[in-house]
Protein backbone atom coordinates (compact mmCIF):
# COMPACT_ATOMS: atom_id res chain seq x y z
CA UNK A 1 0.00 0.00 0.00
CA UNK A 2 1.16 3.47 -1.20
CA UNK A 3 1.75 6.10 1.59
CA UNK A 4 -0.40 9.19 1.69
CA UNK A 5 2.60 11.55 1.27
CA UNK A 6 5.57 10.20 -0.64
CA UNK A 7 9.27 12.10 -1.69
CA UNK A 8 13.03 11.74 -1.93
CA UNK A 9 14.40 10.32 -4.28
CA UNK A 10 16.05 6.70 -5.42
CA UNK A 11 18.14 5.76 -2.76
CA UNK A 12 16.30 7.37 0.39
CA UNK A 13 12.42 7.35 0.55
CA UNK A 14 10.52 9.57 2.48
CA UNK A 15 6.92 8.99 3.61
CA UNK A 16 3.67 10.15 5.69
CA UNK A 17 0.46 8.62 6.18
CA UNK A 18 0.02 12.20 8.54
CA UNK A 19 -1.24 15.51 7.12
CA UNK A 20 0.73 17.95 7.82
CA UNK A 21 0.72 20.27 11.00
CA UNK A 22 1.44 23.61 9.07
CA UNK A 23 1.06 24.19 5.44
CA UNK A 24 2.33 27.91 3.82
CA UNK A 25 4.06 29.44 1.25
CA UNK A 26 7.28 30.60 3.08
CA UNK A 27 8.88 33.93 1.96
CA UNK A 28 11.56 33.92 4.71
CA UNK A 29 15.08 34.63 3.25
CA UNK A 30 16.52 31.48 4.48
CA UNK A 31 14.04 29.34 2.33
CA UNK A 32 14.98 31.73 -0.90
CA UNK A 33 18.61 31.34 -0.75
CA UNK A 34 18.49 27.36 -0.49
CA UNK A 35 15.67 26.76 -3.05
CA UNK A 36 16.69 29.82 -5.84
CA UNK A 37 12.24 30.49 -5.20
CA UNK A 38 10.48 33.87 -4.54
CA UNK A 39 8.26 32.03 -1.88
CA UNK A 40 8.01 28.30 -1.09
CA UNK A 41 5.46 25.48 -0.60
CA UNK A 42 6.40 24.25 3.04
CA UNK A 43 4.97 21.39 5.41
CA UNK A 44 5.67 20.65 8.72
CA UNK A 45 5.13 16.88 9.95
CA UNK A 46 5.49 15.97 13.47
CA UNK A 47 8.60 14.47 13.73
CA UNK A 48 7.33 10.79 14.32
CA UNK A 49 5.19 11.52 11.34
CA UNK A 50 7.59 11.72 8.69
CA UNK A 51 9.36 8.61 7.86
CA UNK A 52 12.96 7.49 6.09
CA UNK A 53 13.63 4.36 5.29
CA UNK A 54 17.87 4.72 4.84
CA UNK A 55 18.98 6.92 7.50
CA UNK A 56 22.62 6.18 7.06
CA UNK A 57 22.18 7.72 3.64
CA UNK A 58 21.76 11.14 4.78
CA UNK A 59 23.99 13.85 4.24
CA UNK A 60 23.36 17.15 6.63
CA UNK A 61 24.02 20.31 6.94
CA UNK A 62 22.77 23.50 8.73
CA UNK A 63 19.80 24.49 6.91
CA UNK A 64 20.28 28.33 7.76
CA UNK A 65 24.05 29.01 6.59
CA UNK A 66 24.17 32.08 8.47
CA UNK A 67 22.94 30.23 11.80
CA UNK A 68 25.27 26.64 11.62
CA UNK A 69 24.32 25.67 15.17
CA UNK A 70 20.31 26.38 14.73
CA UNK A 71 17.86 23.14 14.69
CA UNK A 72 17.09 22.78 11.28
CA UNK A 73 19.45 20.58 9.11
CA UNK A 74 19.06 20.24 5.51
CA UNK A 75 19.16 16.40 4.46
CA UNK A 76 20.23 15.18 1.51
CA UNK A 77 20.79 11.88 0.19
CA UNK A 78 24.65 10.76 0.36
CA UNK A 79 24.53 9.18 -3.34
CA UNK A 80 23.06 11.60 -5.34
CA UNK A 81 22.50 15.25 -3.37
CA UNK A 82 18.74 15.15 -3.35
CA UNK A 83 17.19 17.41 -1.28
CA UNK A 84 15.10 15.04 1.46
CA UNK A 85 13.99 16.82 3.89
CA UNK A 86 14.82 19.12 6.54
CA UNK A 87 15.38 17.80 10.73
CA UNK A 88 14.76 19.24 13.82
CA UNK A 89 17.56 18.56 15.81
CA UNK A 90 14.77 18.98 18.78
CA UNK A 91 12.91 16.43 17.53
CA UNK A 92 9.81 18.63 17.25
CA UNK A 93 9.15 18.58 13.46
CA UNK A 94 10.25 17.42 9.98
CA UNK A 95 9.66 19.79 7.02
CA UNK A 96 8.76 18.50 3.32
CA UNK A 97 8.94 20.95 0.26
CA UNK A 98 7.05 19.17 -2.37
CA UNK A 99 8.84 20.80 -5.25
CA UNK A 100 11.93 20.34 -4.40
CA UNK A 101 11.73 17.22 -2.23
CA UNK A 102 10.48 14.69 -4.36
CA UNK A 103 6.58 14.35 -3.98
CA UNK A 104 3.66 14.78 -6.62
CA UNK A 105 3.47 18.44 -6.16
CA UNK A 106 -0.14 18.23 -7.63
CA UNK A 107 -1.36 15.53 -5.21
CA UNK A 108 0.12 17.65 -1.98
CA UNK A 109 -2.61 19.45 -0.18
CA UNK A 110 -2.44 23.48 -1.28
CA UNK A 111 -0.48 25.59 1.49
CA UNK A 112 -3.17 27.87 3.30
CA UNK A 113 -1.53 30.73 4.19
CA UNK A 114 1.86 32.77 3.61
CA UNK A 115 4.26 32.81 6.58
CA UNK A 116 7.24 35.18 6.73
CA UNK A 117 5.98 38.03 4.32
CA UNK A 118 7.82 41.09 5.00
CA UNK A 119 6.49 44.27 2.86
CA UNK A 120 10.52 45.84 2.98
CA UNK A 121 11.39 43.42 0.61
CA UNK A 122 10.43 44.79 -2.35
CA UNK A 123 7.52 42.91 -3.84
CA UNK A 124 3.87 43.16 -3.95
CA UNK A 125 1.90 41.21 -0.71
CA UNK A 126 0.46 38.06 -1.58
CA UNK A 127 -3.24 38.64 -2.87
CA UNK A 128 -4.12 34.85 -3.58
CA UNK A 129 -7.15 34.90 -1.24
CA UNK A 130 -4.99 33.52 1.61
CA UNK A 131 -4.06 34.80 4.57
CA UNK A 132 -0.58 37.06 5.32
CA UNK A 133 1.51 36.99 8.15
CA UNK A 134 4.90 38.54 9.19
CA UNK A 135 6.01 34.80 10.90
CA UNK A 136 3.88 31.36 11.55
CA UNK A 137 0.22 31.63 11.62
CA UNK A 138 -0.84 32.76 15.00
CA UNK A 139 -2.28 29.53 15.98
CA UNK A 140 0.47 27.81 15.30
CA UNK A 141 1.92 25.99 18.33
CA UNK A 142 5.35 24.10 18.61
CA UNK A 143 5.40 20.18 19.10
CA UNK A 144 6.98 19.48 22.15
CA UNK A 145 10.13 17.50 21.21
CA UNK A 146 12.05 14.66 22.62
Amino acid sequence: MANKYQGGCDHVHVTSDADPIDNHECHCNVCKAVTGQQHTHVAFFNYGDLKVDHPDKIARQPFNKDNPNGPLELCTCSECGAALMLDDKMKRIRVAVPNVMGYDDAAFPDATYHAFWDESKGYPKPSDGRPVYDSLQPGFVWPAGA
